[in-house]
Parts: C-alpha cells; sequence; structure tokens
C-alpha cells in the first residue's frame, strides 16, 4: 500500500512539474509566435482563427463529457462581453502593436495587468481603498513601466510607430483588466472547458468581424502564406492554446493559487529571452532594469491572498492574462 502511495506521488509530482513547465514556457512563447504569424496572415483572421478553432474543440470536448451542461442565454452573454474585452480588445490589440514593438516589449508591457485591475477596481467598482503594500506596488510598477516605455522606444528607434504600438498595449491591457474583473463574477457555466470553449467561440467571431471591418479578407493571400506563419498559427492554437490551457486547468485543482501565480513573472522572462535568442530583438540595459522593477511590484501586489478583503473590500487579485480563454480572467497574448 506504501509503495502504491509512493508511486501516485511521485507521478502527480511529475505531472505538477511538467503542467507548470507547460505554463511557463509555453504561454511565455505566445509572444513571439505572434509576431511570426502575423507577418503573414492579417492580425485579426489570425486571431479569429486560433480562437474559433480552439474554442471549437473546447466546446465538442465539453459538450461530450459527463454531466454536460447545455449554455444558458445568459452565459452567452458573458461569453460575448468577455470575449470583446479580452480577446478583441486584448488579445486584438496585441497582435496589432506586435506590428510596431517587439514581443519582448509587448510581453513585459503586458505584465502590467494587476495593475489596471486594482487600480479600476477601486476607482469605478467600489472595491476599496488598496493597502499600504498593494500601493507601493503600484508605485513602484509604475516606475518600471516608465523605464520600460522609454529604454524600449530608444532601442527600437523611438518614433510614431513605436509610441503607437506602446499605447495599443497599454490599451489592450486595460480592456484586459476590465473584462477579467467582469468576468470574475458573471454568470458561466460550471464546466470550466465548456466556459472557455464558449468565450472562445464569442471573441474569435469579434475578432473576424473585426477582420471583415479592416478589410483583411478582401487583401489576404492564401498562397503568399509562409510556412513559418501557418506553423506558428498551428502552434497557437494547439499548443498555446489547448496544451497551455489544459495543463493551467489541472494546476488550478493540484496547485496553489500563490504558487500558480508565479507564470505571471515567468511568461515575461521567457517571452524576452525567445525574443533576444530567437527573433535577434533588442535589450538594452534600461529594459531590464524597467522589466526587473515591474516583476518586483507584481510580486508585491500578488503576494496579497488571493481575495483581499481588509483595505481593498472583496478585490480578487490575478496575476496576469491567460492566453487561451476562460470564465476566469484568462491571458492575453498571446
Amino acid at each position: 500500500m506504501m509503495e502504491q502511495t509512493t508511486a501516485y506521488n511521485k507521478r502527480n509530482f511529475i505531472i505538477l512539474i511538467a503542467a507548470f513547465a507547460a505554463v511557463y514556457v509555453i504561454w511565455g512563447s505566445t509572444y513571439l509566435a505572434i509576431k511570426y504569424a502575423i507577418d503573414m496572415i492579417p492580425s485579426f483572421l489570425m486571431a479569429g482563427v486560433r480562437f474559433l478553432v480552439a474554442g471549437g474543440i473546447l466546446y465538442t470536448v465539453a459538450r461530450f463529457s459527463p454531466g454536460y451542461e447545455k449554455p444558458k442565454a445568459v452565459h452567452w452573454r458573458t461569453s460575448f462581453i468577455v470575449g470583446a474585452l479580452l480577446l478583441g480588445i486584448g488579445n486584438g490589440g496585441v497582435v496589432v502593436a506586435e506590428h510596431y514593438i517587439s514581443s519582448s516589449l509587448a510581453a513585459l508591457l503586458v505584465a502590467t495587468t494587476p495593475f489596471f485591475m486594482v487600480l479600476i477596481g477601486w476607482l469605478f467598482m467600489g472595491k476599496g481603498r488598496p493597502n499600504y503594500k498593494v500601493t507601493l506596488g503600484l508605485l513602484i510598477g509604475f516606475v518600471g513601466v516608465a523605464m520600460l516605455i522609454s529604454g524600449g522606444a530608444s532601442a527600437e528607434s523611438a518614433g510614431n510607430s513605436q509610441l503607437f504600438g506602446i499605447f495599443l498595449i497599454i490599451f489592450a491591457t486595460l480592456g484586459w483588466a476590465i473584462g477579467s474583473l467582469y468576468g470574475t463574477h458573471a454568470p458561466a457555466p460550471k464546466s470550466t472547458f465548456l466556459a472557455a470553449g464558449i468565450q472562445m467561440l464569442s471573441g474569435g467571431l469579434i475578432l473576424m468581424v473585426m477582420s471583415l471591418l479592416a478589410g483583411e479578407w478582401t487583401t489576404f493571400d492564401y498562397n503568399a502564406v509562409s510556412s513559418t506563419s501557418w506553423f506558428a498559427l498551428i502552434y497557437l492554437i494547439f499548443i498555446g492554446a489547448l496544451v497551455a490551457y489544459t495543463a493551467y486547468s489541472w494546476l488550478l485543482k493540484n496547485a496553489s493559487p500563490s504558487t500558480i501565480s508565479t507564470y505571471a513573472y515567468v511568461n515575461p522572462a521567457v517571452a524576452v529571452f525567445l525574443g533576444w535568442a530567437i527573433a535577434g530583438e533588442s535589450l538594452t540595459g534600461q529594459m531590464l532594469v524597467g522589466a526587473a522593477i515591474i516583476v518586483g511590484s507584481v510580486v508585491l501586489i500578488t503576494s496579497q491572498k488571493k481575495t483581499v478583503s481588509d483595505n481593498m473590500g472583496e478585490v480578487e487579485v490575478h496575476t496576469s492574462n491567460t492566453p487561451t480563454g476562460s470564465h476566469k480572467p484568462v491571458s492575453a497574448s498571446a
């Protein structure tokens, strides 16, 4: 009996390590994958196809799982609202911004999501004043953001296009924060896979409409797309969305929230390393210092209990955006 227990614990430990590795590395790599995908595939069209396919697969899995719960009209309403904010504005802003700035800078700026969630919850949603530790984290974080933006702009020969890309990321992050706060308390199916599936289907449909309005369909040449861009899109669908999301779902049930939240610190580091090692993206000392300051501030903010009720009211402090979609706050990159 003891040997069986030991074998079970060892297997679970291996699964735990593999799940964290998937969330750390795969989600960190999606920023670079987006860069390659949008090189030959129009931005909104690429993102729309990604989430429609991934959402359709998740919905199918949920549909044929035991205890299937047919989504109600209110669940679809939540999905379209959250999908518009997280995937339409959040992910859509990121994929467009990566035409103008590096994947490394995009990933580091997206790491500021907790700042905006705390501020929006306090200023506009009656969530209460942040306590001293969170306030200190916010102040330190914005110093890091200022250093990162100025350092990133100088590394990429600052100009209107770079500043536009930075603005898009900040706008996308705001959309992600608002959608995350709304989605946390909005009605959603009990099944995580079903909730994620209908949210991605809704967001994917919105992105396809955005693609149509942007005129991408009339200019897109299927035959001109490189194998690299196709591979990047396939990677984003099946590895970035499905594999990493499955790993994340497993972790939610088998690891502590504070441990899971560490991916918010690791993803940007992975993105920066891959951008430098594979794509030859520039890094300045100022950017690295700014990034370190941001990570430190996020640690301060998210080191509170998941629900901070003392000085902040019932504010759920989530660490990052998951690149896939769920009824919990999900990730913008990606």
